[in-house]
């Protein structure tokens, strides 16, 4: 499901890197605040897809540890607006906030933010009830890493799925075993979406890797099958297998 899952986001990088360069938005620099295991590990990965990143923290240590890896690094109390004035991230197109355990130092970072007009800010929160600050604060993406986690194994856990990611406004992707109803048909004749509200977008058989599925994809006995749908339909559906 990694790499189907991989095609996937090219492909949507791809738009919004064509889309961003029409619009004269092509500006790929992040500043990361925050630099424990969520920021650093993000940092990281922003740097291997070719951002550049400004990683802030208190912690000089944290600091150190990183430096070499990041476009530029820098011990700071970004609490303060000033601070995040003379670091120049009021010209950056992206910012995240990283830090969980200090609520009122995030709180106070993204209000700094917000108030800078950094056009996107995500933030991480250790509760709903943190995220939901966050939010009315005016936080454009709100990050509950453990929460999500914890979402994702619990249906891993309970039912029949082999992989489990769950999207914005109650929908999610999964990777299932084909159930028999499922089999044996073109899936434009199954029926599958409409009994059963589910979408199949990718299909792999055992040896070869996944390719996308067409109306005129026959899935067989043994098939693992990626579906899109709401929550509540892509868990019965995995149920059937």
């Amino acid at each position: 499901m990694a790499n189907f899952l991989h095609s996937l986001r090219r492909r949507r990088h791809k738009r919004l890197a064509e889309h961003a360069a029409a619009s004269g938005h092509g500006d790929q620099r992040v500043a990361v605040i925050g630099l424990g295991r969520f920021g650093s590990s993000l940092a990281h990965e922003l740097i291997r897809r070719g951002w550049d990143v400004l990683g802030v923290d208190t912690d000089p240590h944290l600091v150190q540890r990183i430096s070499d890896d990041l476009t530029h690094a820098a011990v700071a109390d970004c609490t303060d607006p000033e601070t995040l004035r003379q670091l120049g991230v009021h010209e950056f197109s992206s910012a995240v906030v990283g830090i969980g355990t200090d609520i009122e130092a995030s709180i106070l970072i993204a209000s700094n933010l917000l108030e800078a007009n950094v056009p996107n800010i995500w933030a991480k929160a250790i509760s709903r009830q943190h995220g939901q600050i966050l939010e009315r604060l005016g936080v454009h993406h709100v990050v509950l890493p453990e929460h999500e986690m914890g979402e994702r194994v619990a249906h891993l856990v309970t039912g029949r799925m082999l992989d489990f990611i769950e999207f914005d406004d109650d929908y999610a992707l999964v990777k299932t075993v084909a159930p028999a109803i499922s089999t044996g048909l073109p899936l434009g004749e199954s029926q599958v979406r409409s009994k059963y509200g589910v979408t199949v977008v990718g299909i792999k058989r055992p040896g070869e890797g996944f390719t996308y599925a067409t109306a005129e994809t026959v899935i067989e006995k043994g098939d693992v099958i990626v579906v899109t749908g709401k929550i509540r339909d892509v868990e019965s559906f995995a149920e059937l297998s």
